[in-house]
């Protein structure tokens, strides 16, 4: 049984998109494809908060179009999760959010970790995360290793090391188990290190790109299995059951000036 999943770079360019590809490849399971994308006509930066609700506008746009394509699942490839639980009232395909998908995982790693992230800006967004999320007895720290993502791609290398000597140093401060890298493109560069200098994990280092893809093959293959039926009577009950007319009319108005 064949799943696919889109993987959505929220950047407005597609300057990720290989090394995510790159980087992710080697974990889909045999059956799996995958995907890679990044949204348009929006902004690239999605560091500062006007910027990410203007780029989830657009992820709303490319989740949908992931279902109308045939895709079993979509990950937003940001550890904001952007858009992410708006996208669930919009389709019914499942859409994976990185940071809440491997803060689900972490304790199958350890007891406790802590959240390593880009820049100061992501600090305070990512621990009201933590608590929105319910992990505020699991997630010890949120620190960073002051990078932006724009400046990543250049030299990957040295983002691997600053992610590597912040996650050892917040894990033995806080006494913690593990350490979620709370950035994709972060993750990104960790996991290309890895496979280039064929050093071992030593240490429980999260990559929530792996654990998105991971959660997006589970539940794709729950639906397809007819075993994930999200639910419509509460949160998730989409507009168009409530009032179609008025649903039509927002998309009439509204998604196509946005695309």
């Amino acid at each position: 049984m064949t799943i696919k999943i889109k993987f959505i770079n929220p950047f407005g360019t597609p300057l990720y998109n290989d090394l995510i590809t790159e980087t992710l490849t080697p974990y889909l399971r045999s059956g799996s494809e995958l995907a890679v994308a990044n949204t348009t006509n929006c902004p690239e930066n999605i560091d500062y908060y006007y910027s990410k609700h203007l780029i989830e506008v657009a992820v709303f746009e490319e989740v949908i179009k992931a279902e109308s394509e045939g895709f079993d699942a979509a990950i937003v490839g940001c550890c904001y999760d952007p858009g992410v639980r708006v996208a669930r009232e919009l389709v019914d395909i499942p859409v994976v959010g990185p940071l809440e998908a491997t803060m689900q995982y972490a304790p199958y790693y350890g007891h406790d970790y802590v959240l390593v992230t880009d820049h100061h800006k992501a600090v305070p967004y990512l621990r009201d995360l933590v608590r929105l999320y319910g992990q505020d007895v699991n997630c010890r720290d949120v620190s960073s290793i002051n990078w932006f993502v724009s400046d990543m791609i250049k030299d990957t290398d040295s983002v691997a090391a600053d992610a590597i000597k912040a996650a050892e140093r917040a894990m033995l401060d806080r006494g913690a188990e593990a350490a979620i890298l709370g950035c994709t493109i972060i993750s990104a560069s960790y996991e290309r290190w890895v496979r280039h200098s064929g050093e071992k994990r030593n240490l429980a280092i999260l990559n929530p790109n792996i654990f998105a893809l991971k959660m997006a093959e589970s539940l794709a293959d729950l639906k397809k299995q007819g075993a994930y039926q999200i639910s419509r009577s509460g949160y998730y009950q989409p507009l168009q059951q409530h009032n179609p007319r008025e649903y039509a009319d927002l998309r009439e108005r509204f998604a196509r000036k946005s695309a």
